[in-house]
């Protein structure tokens, strides 16, 4: 793979992560105020989408929807799930 392709992925994968934390703190700061909220299939498309990490790394620093087994249990599911295709491709499995 070429390098400028690794680069481009690295990238997208920083925005898409420090995306994930900024609306889980939105949707808590909403939450808070009791105005609208994110809807709960965006947060996990935004993990889908490769922003896992900042995903859980927003639902426990601003302790969102940390009693929620869905996502305690549903967000690190998305990124095993990416991890092993990932590995399936660089492997070529």
């Amino acid at each position: 793979m070429k390098l400028e392709y690794i680069f481009s992925i690295i990238i997208y994968l920083v925005i898409i992560n420090l995306f994930g934390f900024f609306i889980m703190w939105l949707d808590k700061k909403k939450a808070k105020g009791g105005k609208w909220r994110i809807k709960e299939n965006t947060l996990f498309l935004v993990a889908a989408f490769g922003g896992g990490i900042g995903t859980i790394a927003g639902m426990y620093t601003f302790r969102h929807k940390t009693q929620k087994a869905k996502f305690v249990f549903g967000f690190p599911a998305i990124i095993v799930i990416q991890v092993v295709i990932a590995l399936m491709i660089i492997f070529k499995i």
